[in-house]
């Protein structure tokens, strides 16, 4: 099998991917990993003594959104030659610790944690998780937990993120208590700073048309090739956890994330939801966006609290709509409050949207 960088200059050559050395650095680390997995065993001994917890814990790959971490975790993953590898995204294996963690405790084991733990730790060798990070106290934990059985088990973790390990849960409710995860990842993980000079995913959209009206085929067309371009063809739902309630995006990969307006605002959803979601996704792509009035308030009125949360996160945001911004409401209680909004999405159409 070809090493990573051969594999990295042939898409480089063929105009996939833009050279990067900050790309060049992490794959030097990530190319030692994979020699490192892909060392054949001989014997139930030998396979023993490669899962010691004195091996390489992984990578921590870090750096702002866009600059190609997801991409360089795929091509490794991808290329990885071993078969007990498993690559996620953070929120979507957070979903299923906790899923696993419930039914231990319906099942009366007393440390639920324990048996989701030796689950990942007997069926895998590699784990890589895409864009980690912590947004309460209960996470916190069990994530702590979990790595230290994770790297005593001997499995090599591959993360990023877009803070470093000490930027995690930056100003949490008792964060004292997350400190020894942080050392933890610092002492096992070789941790990198990407640091690249534009955002890969941005550039994608660049000069893009970002906002179609009127909601007909072409816009669809349009769309379509734009979540392409985003994703490759590789989506699959997303439940959020917020409050204990599930929040789901129909479809979702690499930050990308596609939903229809009414599956977003025409659900019971609240300010919680909304940041949940804009501090998950790095590009929505909303679809059908009605007039707004008196007659659907309360669709309207969760809109704008959307907008609001993804305009406070950078999110950049790909729409349909039956209107231009400033068309879209103007009758009815709430319309005047509605330019605000209006003159966000405006302003969320302009080419360096999301990249500051």
């Amino acid at each position: 099998m070809s090493e990573l960088a051969d594999i990295y200059e042939t898409r480089v050559a063929a105009g996939e991917i833009a050279e990067d050395p900050a790309q060049r650095t992490a794959l030097q680390a990530l190319e030692g990993l994979r020699a490192y997995l892909e060392v054949p065993k001989t014997g139930r001994l030998s396979g023993i003594l490669k899962r010691k917890a004195d091996g390489p814990g992984g990578v921590y790959i870090w750096g702002g959104v866009g600059r190609g971490k997801s991409m360089l975790m795929d091509m490794f993953v991808e290329t990885l030659a071993i078969e007990a590898k498993e690559r996620v995204h953070f929120h979507e294996f957070m979903q299923a610790i906790h899923a696993g963690m419930n039914k231990a405790r319906s099942d009366g084991v007393s440390d639920a944690l324990a048996p989701v733990a030796d689950d990942l730790v007997n069926r895998l060798r590699c784990l890589a998780i895409d864009e980690m990070q912590i947004n309460d106290i209960a996470d916190a934990m069990i994530v702590g937990r979990l790595f230290k059985r994770l790297f005593q088990g001997g499995v090599v973790v591959v993360t990023t993120s877009n803070r470093a390990p000490s930027g995690l849960y930056q100003d949490g409710l008792n964060r004292g208590l997350f400190l020894p995860f942080i050392d933890l990842i610092e002492a096992r993980l070789d941790v990198l700073e990407l640091v690249a000079g534009k955002d890969y995913r941005q550039d994608r959209l660049h000069g893009a048309r970002v906002y179609f009206t009127p909601v007909d085929p072409a816009a669809s067309v349009a769309i379509n090739r734009m979540w392409a371009a985003l994703t490759g063809g590789k989506a699959a739902p997303l439940d959020l956890t917020v409050q204990g309630r599930q929040v789901r995006l129909p479809a979702f990969h690499n930050g990308a994330a596609r939903a229809q307006f009414w599956d977003l605002c025409g659900q019971p959803l609240g300010p919680a939801d909304y940041l949940a979601i804009a501090g998950a996704v790095r590009v929505l792509v909303l679809e059908n966006i009605p007039e707004l009035s008196r007659h659907n308030f309360n669709e309207a009125r969760r809109f704008v609290i959307l907008i609001d949360a993804l305009y406070e996160a950078r999110v950049r945001l790909i729409a349909s709509a039956a209107r231009r911004p400033d068309l879209l409401y103007v009758e009815g209680a709430g319309s005047f409050e509605f330019g605000r909004t209006a003159s966000r999405l405006t302003e969320m159409q302009s080419a360096d949207w999301g990249s500051a």
